[in-house]
């Protein structure tokens, strides 16, 4: 028989044990495990072409992942809850994820959450202690509020804010226009993500190679450039977004950058239905941002996606 201290010592152990294995979970085998992933984020993320082209890898690549995709993005969001003055012309302050976060993660049970936030959190002003305490903060606030359900959360660093499209729409304080060096700030808080590895926090860094991307392009092409508006990134950004996790989760090389393009009409569908989801999960879970499509009914919605799996499954079966 064993003695009673031993056999604590061995729980406790095995116990230990399984604590390790989830804090350094592989990141695809978490996409493999899963039934439902959501992503969070702000209006980038609600633009969704970086999710739709991970969705389309997963339908292509790995067929054997059966999770339903969510995103959850809500433009204008923070993860930090500030906003600053006179946002949207006064009309409404910036939504705060926490408002809603406990609401999304009930109602949608997600097994695996990837959120990206940040390009909101420094208010487009210079850096300030206060600001970066808000971010981190909030960011462990998110990232404990989901391992508290049981499921798993990736986090991605914010993507670039790009000046020279505004040119003259900048400022050199941040007083009445953004502030010029403002990528400087995000750069802090990818700084600041990217060190949470070390607390086994699974952390993909979207901005440098985009940074890296933009400054490569534009050395060759001095009028190239992500975002019209210097945050609002094209397919070209979104798609330096989608190899960085996807080959952040599958292992380097796995992204195709052909694929969006040769598989046209089943992204279209994949898309289609994104947004027929988002617009009535966001809807259904509740939120405090004005100006947001209602969407259908969650039941109809759902109702809908599925016969657009079924257009979608006969279009990838050619």
């Amino acid at each position: 028989m064993i003695p009673r201290s031993a056999l604590r010592f061995l729980v406790a152990l095995a116990a230990l044990a399984a604590i390790v294995q989830s804090a350094f979970a592989d990141p695809a085998d978490l996409v493999h495990g899963a039934k439902r992933i959501v992503f969070l984020g702000d209006s980038i993320t609600y633009g969704g072409d970086y999710v739709d082209q991970f969705e389309l890898f997963l339908r292509l690549q790995e067929p054997a992942v059966h999770a339903e995709v969510l995103d959850l993005g809500l433009p204008s969001e923070t993860v930090s809850g500030l906003s600053e003055e006179g946002h949207a012309g006064g009309k409404f302050p910036r939504p705060d994820l926490h408002e809603r976060l406990q609401r999304v993660l009930e109602r949608c049970q997600p097994d695996l959450v990837f959120a990206c936030y940040g390009m909101n959190d420094g208010i487009y002003l210079p850096y300030s202690e206060e600001r970066m305490k808000a971010f981190e903060s909030g960011m462990k606030r998110l990232h404990a509020a989901v391992e508290a359900t049981g499921a798993k959360i990736v986090h991605l660093t914010p993507p670039v804010f790009d000046p020279v499209p505004l040119a003259g729409k900048t400022s050199p304080d941040g007083k009445g226009a953004p502030f010029e060096g403002y990528d400087e700030v995000l750069q802090k808080f990818s700084t600041w993500l990217m060190a949470q590895r070390a607390g086994a926090w699974i952390v993909y860094d979207l901005h440098t190679p985009m940074q890296h991307e933009l400054q490569a392009k534009r050395a060759a092409d001095p009028s190239f450039r992500f975002a019209g508006d210097g945050v609002h990134c094209d397919a070209a950004g979104h798609a330096v977004m989608a190899a960085t996790l996807i080959d952040g989760v599958f292992g380097a090389g796995k992204f195709d950058p052909q694929a969006a393009k040769n598989n046209a009409g089943a992204l279209a569908l994949i898309k289609k239905r994104r947004k027929l989801l988002s617009d009535a999960w966001l809807t259904a879970c509740g939120h405090q941002r004005p100006g947001m499509s209602h969407g259908v009914p969650l039941e109809q919605a759902q109702a809908e996606a599925k016969d657009l799996d079924e257009q979608l499954a006969l279009v990838l079966a050619k």
